[in-house]
């Protein structure tokens, strides 16, 4: 899926920090903050969203007030993920947000659509009510890729408005062009995971990408003419084969991606990093010229898996650490103003293996 939360969770297997209190300076004043980590200067005022579960993919409203996100959460009712919005002002400690979805099945990688009046997002609530079974643990991670997945659209009381997909197979991780005009997602329709594009009414279905691998995570530039998404291409005959027999079986292994970026039609493809391990969760900065995104690309082999979120130019030159967490931070978004940055991290959890919403100001 797009930016699974399923990858948290066998992440944080590995150990979870405490909660501690951080110093950071600007050069003039010190502070003492939870949420706030030294070297973090692009982040000011960091607010804690969500206090409990596992919140991850919170994306912003095209006016930039509201966020929708996903959540597996007990408390909420949620034993997989399921998809509810909150204004950005908003924290849930004890109460419990809008839903949109049904709450059934599972979903994923919901999204606004223009107007901000319906949201667009993946269930498999068709194929059945209960939770789709998560693949046995392994000695190699991997994602599943539920075949009962389509695309829904919803208002903002949870009702159902359309169904964009429907056929026998995955289709999901849907984001919407800031022009308003078209949404990408990824779809098995070719026996491949590729990226489509279609209109904003669910026609004019185009597929963008063609090679063999997972393309997925896909979301447009602030003008609306470029994607840029993560991808696990396999090169070597072993890992051709390791992909296909995978995918036989509904699943995806995404330990090693790269992030590439391409025009809308597929054109003028370029993979900007080599980084190595995986690199993920993608989101254009908005000038267009830089990207946000997620890796581990600095974790030391055998220890403990350190994801953090990275800022570099389009062309892959200037990377920068940008978060520096023990742990986890993903799932960055700009707002549409570029003021402010929602992300997800497990600081501040108290030792637990909880992975919550947190939004920021973002300084330049």
């Amino acid at each position: 899926m797009k930016n699974s939360i399923l990858l948290m969770i066998v992440i944080l297997a590995f150990g979870c920090k405490k909660s501690q209190k951080h110093s950071y300076t600007d050069g003039a004043t010190e502070w003492v903050d939870s949420l706030h980590y030294e070297g973090e200067k692009h982040l000011a005022n960091i607010k804690q969203i969500t206090f409990g579960g596992d919140n991850a993919e919170a994306y912003f409203s095209f006016a930039g007030d509201k966020l929708v996100f996903q959540t597996k959460n007990p408390a909420w009712n949620a034993p997989c993920d399921q998809i509810y919005i909150t204004d950005i002002n908003q924290t849930w400690e004890t109460e419990i947000p809008q839903r949109i979805s049904n709450g059934k099945g599972r979903t994923t990688c919901s999204y606004f659509m223009p107007g901000d009046s319906t949201i667009i997002y993946a269930s498999t609530h068709e194929g059945g009510d209960a939770c789709p079974p998560e693949p046995p643990h392994g000695p190699k991670y991997v994602w599943p890729i539920y075949s009962d997945f389509d695309i829904y659209i919803a208002d903002l009381e949870g009702n159902m408005v359309k169904k964009m997909t429907d056929r026998d197979g995955y289709d999901a991780e849907a984001t919407v062009s800031p022009k308003g005009d078209k949404i990408v997602f990824t779809s098995t329709r070719t026996g491949d995971l590729e990226l489509f594009t279609m209109d904003i009414d669910g026609s004019n279905v185009q597929q963008v990408t063609n090679e063999l691998g997972y393309d997925g995570g896909a979301f447009f530039s602030p003008d609306g003419t470029k994607l840029i998404f993560r991808s696990s291409r396999p090169t070597s005959e072993e890992d051709v084969k390791e992909y296909k027999e995978l995918l036989a079986q509904n699943l995806v292994q995404p330990t090693e991606m790269e992030l590439y970026v391409c025009n809308v039609d597929g054109s003028d493809l370029k993979k900007i990093t080599d980084l190595g391990n995986a690199n993920w969760a993608p989101f254009f900065h908005p000038s267009g010229e830089r990207v946000i995104f997620c890796s581990n690309h600095k974790s030391t082999k055998g220890g403990r898996p350190q994801f953090n979120l990275f800022m570099m130019n389009l062309d892959g030159s200037g990377l920068e650490q940008v978060t520096f967490d023990s742990v986890f931070d993903s799932f960055p978004m700009f707002s549409p103003d570029g003021t402010k940055l929602v992300f997800s991290s497990n600081r501040n959890n108290g030792g637990t293996h909880e992975t919550n919403m947190f939004i920021a100001d973002w300084v330049e």
